[in-house]
């Protein structure tokens, strides 16, 4: 080594170290920061979660909230459902007969409660006709039936024993047997399963004579019914609310009337079809077809088996491959034809999107279910696109307001017991009565009598 470098070194080890006065600040700020970071400046707690899982976790917890309030509404629903059923039926129905009402009231000047009760009355008068011919076609045509059906049953029978199952009448009869023995241990469900349909009986005329009521009204006064509704809400949404309720109510309308011809398509087709093949049943086959298709999907399915099902007994196998023809026809034109023009523009639900709705339906409260599931799913698509911004029918505009909470008339009673006692000077008048009171007693005194009726007001 040098003599040069050892001084050089005998310098650096002589002289004074750097304190933290005389250190640069950005060392001074790095030298803190790493003594307060126990991770030495990496992001941990909740700085350490990544920002996908924080936007994940905020929509988990508000989806589970939201589910938790479905389940909720849902389980108030099935408890009430004797009173909500109805309210719903009575819905649909006044969206249907909403126009003859106004028909009534535009051209026969009736008024708004007469042409709400003539339009109920007329519904239900519609109806009972329908019943009754369709009841006494299947009176006279069931005994025709009944003969073939037992013709029909013993060719089956006889078939199953001379057939390749080998099933003889002895073996049949021991199938009765068991079949008898089951049903005489099983008497106590049987009972209460009786018992149990006798209360559902009573459930259906009680809902029916509540949707009935809640017609009436809603044809009546439901503006009124539905301001007082909105009213409910905060005063900010009001409108809202009110526009997203008049978009849902003409989903709901076009649903019913598009349903309606959907249903009448498919009885007319089906119910010319079986008039070929058993003509005394062919017109309480398409009632039946009309109102199971209702129900989309299922219901025709359902009610088309049953018309190839009769065809079968009244005329072989022959005549029900002929119908079921007719049937799958007719379902063909309903589903490629009539469906994507009528309904998707009707409700904007796509088939695959309906036929999972009729499902979820169905499982979850039966017909009732399939029945009202493809208007609500309807309905809520309407109103939820309008509050996120889409209109689905601008051309209704937003004109339409409500009277929210308007001063209510007087009834006719209360006004005339407050003028009677008001001329007894018992009690005083309000303001409306006293005004009338004035009028007249100014009309009954003679002019110039100095008669003041100012102080009895």
């Amino acid at each position: 080594m040098s003599a040069a470098s050892r001084k050089g070194r005998a310098a650096q080890a002589g002289a004074p170290r750097p304190t933290a006065s005389s250190a640069p600040a950005g060392a001074v700020a790095s030298a803190g920061t790493s003594g307060t970071n126990p991770r030495g400046g990496k992001p941990f707690g909740a700085e350490a979660v990544p920002p996908s899982i924080q936007t994940a976790a905020a929509w988990s917890w508000r989806l589970l909230l939201i589910g938790a309030l479905v389940a909720a509404s849902l389980y108030v629903t099935a408890l009430f459902k004797v009173i909500v059923v109805p309210v719903a039926i009575a819905l649909l129905l006044t969206v249907l007969l909403t126009p003859v009402r106004s028909f009534l009231q535009r051209h026969l000047r009736f008024s708004r409660g007469l042409a709400s009760i003539s339009a109920l009355l007329g519904l239900l008068a519609v109806v009972a006709g329908l019943v009754t011919v369709a009841g006494s076609t299947i009176v006279s045509g069931i005994a025709e039936l009944k003969d073939k059906a037992i013709d029909g049953f013993n060719e089956f029978m006889d078939w199953l024993e001379a057939g390749p199952f080998g099933i003889g009448v002895e073996q049949i009869n021991g199938y009765l047997k068991e079949l008898e023995g089951f049903i005489s241990s099983s008497q106590d469900s049987i009972v209460s399963g009786a018992l149990g349909a006798a209360t559902t009986v009573g459930h259906v005329a009680a809902g029916a004579v509540i949707a009935l009521f809640c017609t009436f009204f809603f044809l009546l006064d439901g503006r009124t019914i539905w301001s007082w509704c909105v009213g409910l809400f905060p005063a900010r949404s009001r409108f809202t609310i009110h526009q997203a309720g008049r978009r849902g109510i003409v989903t709901l309308s076009a649903y019913a009337r598009t349903q309606i011809l959907v249903a009448l398509v498919d009885a007319v087709g089906i119910g010319v079809g079986a008039a070929f093949f058993v003509p005394s049943l062919a017109l309480p086959l398409g009632i039946l077809v009309f109102v199971g298709s209702f129900i989309p999907i299922v219901g025709a399915v359902v009610t088309g088996a049953v018309a190839v099902l009769v065809v079968l007994v009244a005329n072989g196998w022959v005549a029900a491959l002929i119908m079921l023809g007719i049937v799958l026809a007719v379902q063909q034109i309903e589903s490629h034809a009539l469906q994507p023009f009528l309904m998707g523009h009707a409700v904007s639900l796509h088939p695959v999107a309906v036929l999972l709705v009729v499902a979820a339906g169905g499982f979850a409260a039966g017909i009732v279910g399939a029945l009202f599931a493809v208007p609500l799913a309807a309905l809520i698509n309407t109103v939820v696109l309008y509050f996120n911004g889409h209109d689905k029918f601008p051309d209704l505009g937003t004109d339409d307001t409500l009277v929210i909470r308007g001063k209510p008339a007087v009834p006719v009673m209360i006004r005339r017991a407050e003028a009677d006692l008001a001329d007894d000077e018992r009690v005083p008048a309000s303001s409306t009565t006293a005004g009338r009171r004035r009028t007249r007693l100014g009309r009954a005194t003679p002019s110039g009598t100095g008669t003041s009726t100012g102080g009895d007001a």
